[in-house]
């Protein structure tokens, strides 16, 4: 589908030069989907803190996943071998897995979830499922994608490497369909296990316009596309 531009938002992001030396750049504003959209095309993304205030982040030492560097194990190759992926068939099964309660440091609320399911429905929000031999979903990720750019948010699995998996297939999905950049926002020693890599935050930023203006690799794709 092609994605559906909602209202413009009704709040003003401060431009990047009077940004804070800090993570965290500012707080308010809210979670429609113009305002969200807007943060990213600026280089945020929305993330709530401790105390329930809705948070924009741009971490300073802000990294990606560099399709040519991205590294798969053999035990990874032979996982993926062991289960199906499809894109943006089950979005809420996704979200849900990786709000779960139970998982530490959870950042997911109620309305994180009601507002990247509704860019869902816009065609934004993207899901990559990854299914076991019995059609139990086990795995997946999700992100927003905008043109050329697609940032990842979230992924979690129930089965050994299934997460993995997702990232494999996005990664080649992207790669193939003329993708342009892979934002995972934080470098986490399990992402940069696969490859991704600190560029800094001026660096994304530089790299942001021409990554907004490439074409979106989503367009026109039916939903539940079954990978194998």
């Amino acid at each position: 589908m092609t994605a559906i531009e909602p209202d413009a938002t009704r709040f003003w992001f401060p431009p990047a030069h009077s940004w804070p030396d800090d993570d965290l750049v500012g707080t308010g504003a809210d979670l429609a989907p113009g305002t969200v959209l807007a943060g990213y095309r600026r280089g945020l993304f929305p993330m709530p803190l401790t105390n329930g205030e809705l948070g924009w982040w741009s971490p300073v030492e802000r990294a990606v996943l560099e399709f040519s560097a991205f590294r798969v194990s053999r035990s990874l190759a032979k996982s993926c071998r062991r289960f199906t992926v499809s894109i943006d068939a089950d979005p809420a099964g996704v979200v849900e897995g990786c709000a779960n309660p139970d998982r530490p440091h959870g950042w997911i609320t109620p309305e994180m979830k009601e507002a990247y399911l509704l860019l869902h429905r816009l065609g934004w929000m993207h899901s990559f499922e990854v299914w076991d031999s019995r059609g139990d979903l086990v795995g997946g990720l999700y992100g927003l994608g905008i043109g050329g750019l697609f940032c990842g948010e979230s992924m979690f699995h129930l089965a050994r490497d299934a997460s993995k998996v997702a990232l494999v297939h996005l990664v080649a999905f992207l790669s193939e369909r003329g993708g342009v950049m892979l934002d995972v926002q934080w470098l986490t020693p399990h992402l940069a296990s696969l490859g991704a890599e600190v560029i800094g935050r001026e660096a994304y930023l530089s790299r942001l316009p021409a990554a907004l203006a490439a074409p979106d690799p989503f367009e026109g794709l039916d939903s539940d596309v079954g990978w194998g």
